[in-house]
């Protein structure tokens, strides 16, 4: 069975149809920049280049960076216009794809649900966190297995700040930070954070970076957690969002 999947970030937008018995992509994924400033139209404007690339026709499953409640309304943008707040984004979405139905789902609770069906995450019980670090840092936290929706730990404060505007992969670039420095003094800080709330037994470190975890995930230490990196790497939005949109549908 294949549904469409489009995962929306800060700085990307990409999609493809997805392979749902193998949890993978059954094409090369297509990707357009995520417009700035990034207006629900714009926004709307990306995803329909993304779908009619591929000429699709069926259901489409979206991801949002940020709060979504009843399947439909943005509650928070952090990386995106503040517009976002309050829209109904299934309904534009379905408006803009001339009617197909649509879901949308929090960007980092469909890459946390593909981990757990597909990836790192695959049998594990007990407290799990999924972090994905880009443009800012999305969470999904799981017990046992099932997600605790919309939990949005990149915005715990750490040392005064934000933590995603410490820790994310674009503070790393913004500041020109080594691997070494990001890793070991604001990676880890952050998660030591995490690790006194939650107490995991698991962390799987998602986003861009995850395919480049042997350059980092070495400097991070004392975190009493397993930390690994996620197997399904930056297309686990994509995968989360066709399981949401199957799942809906």
């Amino acid at each position: 069975m294949q549904i469409f999947g489009v995962d929306i970030g800060g700085s990307g937008i990409k999609g493809a149809p997805v392979d749902l018995d193998r949890g993978d992509l059954a094409d090369e994924r297509f990707k357009v920049l995520t417009p700035h400033p990034a207006t629900p139209d714009s926004v709307a404007d990306g995803v329909r280049q993304v779908v009619e690339h591929f000429g699709w026709t069926g259901p489409v499953g979206l991801t949002f960076p940020g709060v979504v409640t009843g399947g439909a309304t943005i509650r928070t943008a952090a990386n995106v216009d503040k517009s976002w707040i309050d829209t109904d984004a299934r309904a534009l979405f379905s408006d803009r794809l001339g009617g197909l139905p649509v879901t949308v789902v929090n960007d980092a609770d469909a890459a946390g649900v593909a981990e757990m069906s597909f990836g790192a995450g695959r049998g594990r019980r007990g407290t799990v966190v999924l972090l994905t670090f880009g443009t800012g840092i999305g969470s999904a936290l799981f017990v046992d297995g099932v997600l605790v929706p919309n939990t949005e730990l990149g915005h715990l404060e750490l040392h005064g700040h934000d933590a995603e505007k410490r820790a994310s992969s674009k503070a790393k670039e913004d500041e020109e930070l080594t691997w070494e420095y990001w890793a070991h003094h604001r990676v880890q800080k952050y998660l030591a954070h995490v690790e006194m709330l939650f107490s995991p037994e698991l962390f799987i470190i998602g986003g861009g970076v995850s395919r480049k975890s042997q350059k980092f995930l070495h400097h991070i230490q004392d975190i009493k957690a397993e930390i690994v990196p996620a197997q399904l790497l930056n297309n686990a939005g994509i995968v989360g969002a066709a399981m949401h949109a199957a799942n809906e549908s």
